[in-house]
């Protein structure tokens, strides 16, 4: 959470410093309307990894200030060590895979009013749709003194979908540089996660090995601590909730 705080920090700063520039070149000023963007995500790789988190998207301009967009990508889970998590009967050994995916889709409205610029310029609001899948497979060590260096594989499957709305500033700097900042964006989003185990532990190992999972996975992945705070896997390894969310992102893009 550390990281979304200097990040959300980092935002406000910035924004201060654009707002104070002058006489830069804008579609006002070419006497040009551009009317679609393409974006990087930024905040999740700076949150996640470059190499981990690669989501581009594609804005259109529509008619009365109105646009539409999408975003897609690789996104895959935090990486772990062995040191991260330990129980009485187990420890994290080893990631065998780690991988998945994030797609979300946005309609936004600049507010006329509020804007000096046309669209894609300005202050937006609107609705949005996301959904990310994660996957990953893990090896874990049976620690117990007659396990004889047992080796228990887990494979983990999180699905998360969310609904919600929106807020945000698009800066266009100079003639063609895009950096969109959703500042705004709570959401009520499902959370599917599975956990298989492929041992066959008793009951009361694969609940406590469930347990070592949950507890890396709320260690991580940033916010899932408030929402899985009173939630356990049941006997077929499941968690299923409804809950509040957040959307917090930055893009930077080019304008053409």
């Amino acid at each position: 959470m550390k990281n979304i705080h200097c990040l959300f920090l980092m935002t406000v700063a910035f924004c201060i410093a654009t707002l104070r520039l002058q006489g830069q070149a804008t579609q006002e000023t070419t006497g040009k309307a551009y009317k679609n963007v393409i974006r990087y995500d930024l905040s999740g790789a700076l949150l996640y990894g470059p190499d981990r988190h690669i989501v581009f998207g594609y804005e259109r301009v529509l008619k009365n200030n109105q646009s539409i967009s999408i975003n897609v990508g690789k996104a895959s889970l935090f990486t772990a060590d062995r040191n991260d998590i330990k129980t009485d009967s187990f420890s994290f050994n080893d990631d065998l895979k780690n991988n998945g995916f994030k797609i979300n889709a946005d309609y936004r409205f600049y507010l006329k009013k509020e804007n000096k610029y046309q669209a894609p310029h300005g202050v937006f609001i609107g609705p949005y749709a996301a959904f990310a899948q994660f996957k990953r497979d893990n090896q874990w060590a049976y620690t117990d003194p007659n396990s004889q260096g047992k080796l228990v594989q887990t494979n983990l499957t999180m699905n998360i979908f969310t609904v919600g709305g929106e807020m945000g500033y698009q800066f266009i700097l100079g003639k063609r540089v895009a950096l969109d900042f959703v500042l705004i964006g709570p959401g009520f989003g499902y959370y599917k996660i599975n956990a298989k185990i492929k041992s066959d532990l008793s009951q009361a190992q694969k609940e406590e090995l469930r347990g070592a999972i949950k507890d890396l996975i709320t260690e991580k992945f940033p916010g899932l601590n408030n929402i899985l705070a009173n939630k356990n896997f049941d006997n077929e390894g499941d968690i299923r909730t409804w809950n509040f969310g957040y959307r917090y992102i930055i893009h930077i893009g080019y304008v053409f």
